[in-house]
C-alpha cells in the first residue's frame, strides 16, 4: 500500500515537472529576450549620444561656431542651406507662429515680385517644426525667467570690428544646428538597431556602427552642411528601412507595423524632393521579389497600398503638389497595383514561368515610364529638372545650360575611380554569401537595395550618403550564424569578430584622425562688407540679383528682395537664373541691361573671379554660355567689360576684393 502511495505521488510529481519545466523555460527566455532589448537600447542611445557629440565637434572644429557673430553664422549657410534658413528665421521674428507661418506661404521676396508658397515650393516642414519649438522653448524659459544663452563681445583684428557672440539654445543658429545633430545622433542608435536586427545579433549592430564612424566622410555631410534637406530626411530612410526589413522577416505582421511604415514613409518624403527618387529604387527592388515568389503576393500588396497611401498623404500635406503625382515612384506604385490585379488573367496565358517573369517586369518598367511622362504632361510639371533627368544627362551625354548648371558642381560629379573600384570589388566578391543570400528571402531586398544604390552613387557622387551607410548595414551580416554558422562551428565567433575589427580599424582610425585633425575658423570679410553695405546704404525694397550662392546670404541677412536663388528645380526660376548669368556670357551689355531690368533689378552682384573660374573643363561659366549661344562666340565676354568700363548701362556703387555692386541704369536708351 506504501509502495502504491509513493508510485502516485511520483506520478504526479513527473506530471507536474513536464507541466512546469516548459513554462520556466518560456519565463527565463523572455527574461534574457527583455535583458537583450534593454541592452540593445540602451546601447543604442549610448551610440546615439556618442555620434552627437562627434558631429558637434567636427562642427565646431571646422568653422569655431560657438565664437562668430550672429551674421558670420549666417554666412557659414552658404547657398541653399542659407535660403532654407531664412525661412526658420522669418518665423521667429514675426509678431507670431501664424503670422510668421503665412508670410513664408505668400513670400514676394525670394522671387521678386512673384508670390509663391516656400513651404510647398521648397519642402519646409523642417523649418516650420523647429521654429514652433524655438517659439515655445523661448516663452517658456522666459516665462520662468531662465536664461537661455549667455553672450560675450569678441575683439578682432583690423580692419575688423568687434562683435558680440552668443552661445546657447537662445541664440536661433545654435538652436537651429542643435537639433539637427540630435536627429542625426538618433540616426547613429537606429542604425545600430537595424544592424542588430538584421544580423541576428548585437555584435552586427557595433559592427554597423564601426563601419559607420570609420567610413564618416563617406557616410553623411551633415557635420559641414547641416540645412541641407538630407540632414531631416535620412534619418528616416533609416528608420522605415528598419520597419521594412521587420515587415519582410516577420511572418505575421501586425497594423503597427504597416502603420509605422506610412509614417516613416511620409517623415522621410516632406522634407526633401529627392526622396521620391530614393523610395522608386525600393520598388524596384521589391517588384522582381514579388514576382519570383520571395516575398508573399498578400504582405506585397499590402506594402504597396501603404505606399499609395503615403504619396497621398504628402500630396495633401504640401498644398497639392504635383511632383509627387507625378513621379516614377508613384507610376511604379500604380504600375505594381495594375500587374496585381492582372497577374491571374497573364498566368491564364500558359505561358511558361520564365516567360511570366519577364512579362511583367517587361510591363512594369515600360507602364512606369509611360505613366510617368503622361503625368508629367497632364500635370504641367514637365518642365522640373530631377534626379532622374541628371541621371539621363550623365548616362546619354546629354549637356545644356541647366544641367551644366548642377553636374559642373562637386556633389554632383562622378565618383572617384578608386572608391568606385572599391565598391565594385565588395559588391562582386565572395560567391558563397550571394549563395546564401538567395536561401533568405528576406535579405534579397537588402542585396538589390544596395546595387540601386551603388549604381546611383557612381553616377552622382552625393548619393555616396545612401551607398555607403547601406553597406554599414550589410556589414552586420557577417556576425549572422544564419549566414555564417558552419564557420563559427570550426573557428570561435570571437576571433572571427577580433579580426574584422582589426582589418577595420587599421584605415577606420586613419579616417578618424583625419577628420578631428580638421580645424579651422570661418572668416568671410569681402561677403561682411557687402552685407552690411547693403544693409545701411539701399532702401529696404531694393532689388537684387547675382549668382544663387550670395542670392541666398542677401535675402538672409538683409532681408532684401531677389530674383534668383540656388533652389534651381523650378522652371521659371531657371529662366530668371539663365537671364542674370548672361553678364557671364558674350552677349552686348544693353541687351542685358534691358533683360534685368524685366526683372526689376535695381543692384547687380558682380562676381569678378567667375569671369575666369573653371572647376573643370568645360565648367567655366564662358565655356557653358559658349555651348548655350554659338552665335555670339566671336564676341569678348561682358564679364570683363564690365569689370574694365561699366558704363553708360551699369554704376558701380560699391566693390572691394571680390564683389562688384552695379547699380542697373534705366534711363539711358532704355523704352
Amino acid at each position: 500500500m506504501e509502495m502504491v502511495t509513493k508510485t502516485r505521488f511520483l506520478h504526479r510529481f513527473h506530471f507536474l515537472n513536464s507541466l512546469l519545466g516548459p513554462l520556466l523555460d518560456k519565463v527565463h527566455m523572455l527574461r534574457r529576450r527583455q535583458f537583450s532589448r534593454r541592452a540593445t537600447i540602451c546601447t543604442a542611445a549610448f551610440l546615439g549620444l556618442l555620434h552627437w557629440i562627434h558631429l558637434v565637434t567636427l562642427f565646431e572644429n571646422d568653422r569655431h561656431f560657438s565664437h562668430l557673430s550672429s551674421l558670420e553664422r549666417e554666412m557659414t549657410f552658404r547657398s541653399e542651406m542659407g535660403l532654407y534658413y531664412s525661412y526658420f528665421k522669418t518665423i521667429i521674428e514675426a509678431p507670431s507662429f501664424l503670422k510668421g507661418l503665412w508670410m513664408i506661404m505668400h513670400d514676394r521676396l525670394t522671387e521678386y515680385p512673384r508670390v509663391i508658397n516656400t513651404v510647398k515650393r521648397f519642402h519646409l516642414y523642417p523649418e516650420v517644426m523647429l521654429a514652433f519649438w524655438y517659439r515655445s522653448f523661448m516663452g517658456i524659459m522666459n516665462s520662468f525667467g531662465i536664461p537661455t544663452k549667455t553672450c560675450w563681445n569678441i575683439t578682432r583684428v583690423q580692419p575688423l570690428n568687434d562683435i558680440e557672440s552668443c552661445e546657447g539654445l537662445g541664440d536661433p543658429a545654435c538652436f537651429y544646428v542643435g537639433v539637427i545633430f540630435i536627429l542625426n545622433g538618433i540616426m547613429m542608435g537606429l542604425v545600430f538597431i537595424y544592424g542588430s536586427y538584421l544580423s541576428g545579433t548585437q555584435v552586427g549592430g557595433l559592427i554597423t556602427v564601426l563601419c559607420y564612424f570609420f567610413n564618416h566622410g563617406e557616410a553623411t555631410r551633415v557635420m559641414w552642411t547641416p540645412p541641407l534637406r538630407e540632414s531631416f530626411s535620412h534619418p528616416f530612410l533609416v528608420l522605415q528601412m528598419l520597419v521594412l526589413t521587420l515587415i519582410l522577416r516577420t511572418s505575421k505582421n501586425s497594423r503597427v507595423h504597416f502603420v509605422a511604415l506610412c509614417l516613416s514613409n511620409v517623415a522621410f518624403m516632406l522634407p526633401w524632393q529627392f526622396a521620391q527618387f530614393i523610395l522608386f529604387t525600393q520598388i524596384a527592388s521589391l517588384f522582381p521579389m514579388y514576382i519570383v515568389g520571395y516575398i508573399e503576393p498578400n504582405k506585397f500588396q499590402k506594402i504597396i497600398y501603404v505606399n499609395m497611401i503615403s504619396v497621398l498623404l504628402c500630396f495633401v500635406l504640401m498644398f497639392g503638389n504635383p511632383l509627387y503625382l507625378s513621379s516614377y515612384y508613384s507610376s511604379s506604385l500604380l504600375m505594381t497595383w495594375v500587374i496585381i490585379l492582372k497577374r491571374n488573367k497573364i498566368q491564364r496565358l500558359g505561358v511558361s514561368e520564365l516567360n511570366f517573369w519577364l512579362i511583367q517586369g517587361c510591363g512594369w518598367l515600360c507602364g512606369t515610364i509611360i505613366l510617368k511622362f503622361l503625368t508629367s504632361k497632364l500635370l504641367g510639371v514637365s518642365d522640373h529638372i530631377r534626379l532622374s533627368d541628371l541621371l539621363a544627362a550623365r548616362i546619354l551625354r546629354f549637356t545644356d545650360f541647366d544641367t551644366l548648371i548642377y553636374t559642373c558642381a562637386p556633389e554632383f560629379d562622378f565618383m572617384e575611380k578608386e572608391t568606385s573600384r572599391d565598391i565594385l570589388c565588395v559588391l562582386s566578391r565572395n560567391t558563397y554569401f550571394r549563395k546564401q543570400l538567395l536561401e533568405h528571402g528576406e535579405l534579397i531586398f537588402h542585396t538589390l537595395q544596395l546595387l540601386a544604390f551603388g549604381a546611383l552613387a557612381v553616377l552622382i557622387m552625393k548619393l555616396k550618403l545612401f551607398l555607403t551607410p547601406h553597406m554599414c548595414v550589410m556589414a552586420s551580416l557577417i556576425c549572422s550564424r544564419r549566414l555564417f554558422g558552419w564557420l563559427f562551428y570550426r573557428v570561435h565567433f570571437e576571433n572571427v569578430v577580433f579580426g574584422i575589427l582589426t582589418v577595420m580599424s587599421l584605415q577606420g582610425c586613419a579616417n578618424l584622425h583625419n577628420q578631428w585633425s580638421i580645424i579651422g575658423e570661418f572668416n568671410n570679410l569681402p561677403q561682411e562688407e557687402l552685407l552690411q553695405w547693403i544693409q545701411y546704404n539701399t532702401r529696404p525694397d531694393a532689388v537684387f540679383a547675382g549668382s544663387m550662392t550670395v542670392m541666398a546670404s542677401v535675402k538672409l541677412s538683409t532681408h532684401h528682395p531677389i530674383v534668383n536663388h540656388p533652389h534651381y528645380e523650378d522652371a521659371d526660376l531657371r529662366a530668371r537664373t539663365k537671364i542674370v548669368y548672361s553678364v557671364y556670357s558674350r552677349k552686348s551689355a544693353k541687351e542685358v541691361r534691358d533683360k534685368l531690368l524685366e526683372l526689376h533689378v535695381n543692384y547687380y552682384i558682380l562676381e569678378e573671379a567667375w569671369c575666369v573660374v573653371r572647376t573643370k573643363p568645360g565648367c567655366s561659366m564662358l565655356e557653358i554660355w559658349d555651348l548655350e549661344d554659338p552665335a555670339n562666340t566671336a564676341n569678348p565676354p561682358l564679364c570683363s567689360i564690365l569689370s574694365q568700363n561699366e558704363r553708360p548701362y551699369f554704376s558701380t556703387v560699391f566693390q572691394n576684393s571680390m564683389y562688384k555692386v552695379l547699380k542697373v541704369n534705366r534711363g539711358y536708351n532704355y523704352p
